[in-house]
């Protein structure tokens, strides 16, 4: 059992993780739902087995800041960085590493002309290592 001292020191970390929870919802949710599992017919991947591997590579983290929901999140770089460690904690626990809002601010400044093309690349160039992502069904 946690103490009020435990609760105090426990506190800011405690409220970060529900806030990222809270914009988990309200700004992703409606894609990928609550178990990440995103939709075909929507062609929105599921995060399961999937997210981390994407997050593990370097041109993945990159794609990844560049994703509709995350571009039109109306999130600070921190919140999404926030939000992103959410994510890889709830579906990819120890998979990659975390992302910073430094990270997250030179990510977003890179030019990707189109994001669909984008995530073509990152999976087969993970597939070209013997890593297998979710299927992502756009054309």
């Amino acid at each position: 059992m946690i103490g009020l001292a435990g609760l105090a020191f426990a506190g800011p970390a405690l409220a970060a993780e529900g806030q990222a929870h809270r914009d988990y919802i309200l700004r992703c949710a409606g894609c990928h739902g609550m178990e990440g599992l995103g939709s075909v017919e929507g062609g929105i991947p599921t995060f399961p087995g999937s997210v981390g591997k994407i997050a593990a590579d370097d041109m993945g983290r990159t794609y990844m800041m560049h994703v509709p929901g995350v571009i039109s999140a109306s999130l600070d770089d921190a919140g999404i960085a926030s939000v992103m460690n959410y994510i890889l904690d709830r579906w990819s626990p120890g998979e990659a590493a975390p992302f910073t809002p430094d990270e997250v601010t030179r990510r977003r400044a890179v030019p990707v002309a189109d994001v669909v093309v984008m995530r073509r690349d990152v999976a087969k160039k993970l597939m070209s290592e013997g890593t297998q992502i979710a299927d992502y069904p756009w054309p």
